[in-house]
């Protein structure tokens, strides 16, 4: 098959296209022929080597964790999917930038989703949806969420919102109408946040997610006086000193049918901001490491 890989840590140059062995599914685990992964930022900085200590791999690496495709094998002791299935879903922290990937979670790719919104729903739903469990309920209550434009944000933005929740996003101007269309309230980041928010909600914030570590952690505890009542999906150097609850990305069959189920209702679309064909990988590398996405990166194959 073939796949983006690199042999050694480094800048996107490492990056290349090349034939590599197939993949099979083990006990468990699906394989699918894949029409788009998508690109986190998990991905360039484990291919950076950033990551290397806490992730340590086994050069070299296929990036990619999370792709969209039809079912061509299936391993032992897995039911309700059939050969032919259009799925999505995630595996290890690498290998989904390929023709062919395997999956550990998954779920039935809703009709009124696009391939390329598909494959960008895995990791940003799993991880969205764990950062929201530890705080909701959300019917009737005002969530912030600070880095609403990006991948997991705007995931969190438009599902909060499908539970009921007022949603407050923080992002830069040029993402106001973004959010916006997610049916958020759109605010600036930084200083000034809670006088910002005593206008934007005057009855107060009752819960926040942290999607950006961008140095709020703090703040957000402040502004809605608990630190139960914040969670974190990215500020790990911070969370344990506040209270904050800390999240980690699992691979979570539950989430993603949930996700499914709500895309099946038109009340969840995963945003993609660009594509990029598999020869572009390296491209598409570039523009996720200047960060301030609006939505996901998606790689066509």
């Amino acid at each position: 098959m073939r796949a983006a890989r690199y042999h050694e840590y480094g800048s996107v140059e490492t990056l290349v296209v090349e034939q590599v062995p197939d993949p099979h599914p083990g006990p468990g685990e699906i394989r699918i022929r894949v029409t788009a992964a998508s690109v986190n930022p998990i991905d360039w900085k484990v291919r950076s080597g950033a990551a290397r200590e806490l992730l340590p791999l086994e050069l070299p690496v296929i990036p990619g964790r999370d792709a969209v495709g039809v079912i061509d094998e299936i391993g032992d002791g897995v039911e309700g999917v059939s050969i032919g299935d259009r799925v999505f879903g995630l595996g290890g922290v690498t290998g989904a930038t390929a023709e062919l990937a395997v999956l550990s979670a998954w779920a039935h790719a809703p009709a009124t989703w696009k391939d390329e919104e598909s494959a960008g729903a895995g990791l940003a739903t799993v991880t969205a949806m764990g950062g929201l469990k530890v705080l909701g309920p959300f019917q009737g209550r005002t969530l912030l969420v600070e880095g609403a434009a990006g991948g997991v944000g705007s995931a969190a933005v438009e599902i909060a919102v499908a539970q009921g929740a007022t949603v407050i996003g923080t992002a830069s101007e040029r993402n106001h109408g973004f959010l916006t269309s997610l049916g958020a309230i759109p605010t600036t980041y930084g200083a000034g946040l809670a006088e910002r928010l005593a206008t934007l909600a005057p009855d107060g914030v009752d819960i926040a997610l942290d999607t950006a570590a961008s140095g709020s952690l703090a703040d957000l505890v402040a502004i809605v006086g608990d630190a139960a009542r914040v969670s974190t999906i990215a500020d790990h150097a911070n969370a344990q000193r506040l209270g904050v609850r800390l999240v980690n990305a699992e691979n979570d069959s539950t989430f993603l049918t949930a996700a499914a189920e709500l895309g099946r209702q038109g009340r969840y679309t995963p945003r993609v901001e660009r594509t990029y064909p598999l020869e572009r990988i390296a491209e598409a590398h570039a523009y996720a490491e200047r960060g301030h996405t609006q939505g996901k990166i998606v790689i066509h194959l």
